[in-house]
């Protein structure tokens, strides 16, 4: 097995010495984010990393894992509240939307024995679920909001012509959802002819068998692709809800020229 140790994670940090020397040479007035997303980094890592050292000894009970998972949902949540503030009551849809996402994808793969129902396995395979999920939910809550401001005219004009609101705002609902889900797809296509996922290349580094290691990814890359297109479905469904009133009314606001 290969291991990094505290020296080598030093030297690694070249790299990221590199792409500040780049921002500055470009005047791309990127150095201090690179730099500080990098110290988040690892301060957030490794205090994961010392708590993972606790919960994953053998004997501690599962409750514990359902609770970390509850907390990632409830940070992701407000991280996406803190993403998209004009988005109308976007924390109690995230929150809706990654905990209806969780118990389809999580029930299909412990529930069906795709995986062993196990700390490990739940931890690790929620972070990947929520991380993704969670980025697909602020860029999906952005493109709605921009595309029923921008078009609202096309939309108050089907409205007038008799639509309902679902009716109005479904080409602009499916054209975000597009937008955000299209890039998940592509690199489902892609995957294994230009770059090796990273759950893929931890295993290979760590010794486990390629066969073994692609089985395990390609789970991994359908239950990311399955968890990023439902949260996005849920959470497009309420956000629409939210732009409308009762009476079918457009309340999104008006986006300023």
């Amino acid at each position: 097995m290969n291991q990094v140790g505290w020296d080598a994670l030093a030297v690694s940090t070249l790299l990221v010495f590199i792409a500040v020397a780049l921002s500055w040479w470009r005047n791309l007035g990127l150095a201090r984010s690179i730099l500080w997303a990098a110290t988040r980094a690892l301060v957030q890592l490794t205090a994961i990393g010392l708590l993972l050292q606790i919960i994953l000894n053998p004997g501690v009970s599962i409750w514990w894992g359902w609770l970390w998972v509850a907390i990632m949902i409830l940070i992701a949540a407000i991280t996406i509240r803190w993403r998209t503030p004009n988005v109308p009551g976007i924390f109690g849809l995230s929150l809706a939307a990654l905990t209806g996402t969780a118990a389809l994808t999580l029930g299909v793969l412990f529930g069906l024995g795709v995986f062993p129902l196990d700390l490990r396995s739940l931890i690790s395979l929620s972070g990947l679920m929520i991380g993704n999920s969670m980025a697909v939910s602020v860029l999906v809550g952005r493109r709605i909001v921009d595309e029923l401001s921008d078009k609202r005219d096309e939309v108050e004009a089907r409205l007038a012509l008799g639509a309902s609101s679902a009716q109005a705002a479904q080409p602009y609902l499916r054209s975000s959802l597009r937008t955000a889900l299209i890039p998940q797809i592509e690199t489902t296509k892609i995957v294994g002819l230009i770059a090796l996922p990273g759950a893929m290349t931890g295993l290979i580094l760590a010794g486990v068998d390629p066969l073994d290691a692609v089985r395990v990814q390609t789970a991994v890359m359908y239950l990311v692709l399955g968890s990023v297109t439902t949260t996005a479905t849920i959470l497009a469904l309420g956000i629409r809800r939210q732009l409308f009133s009762s009476d079918h009314r457009l309340t999104a606001p008006r986006r300023e020229s």
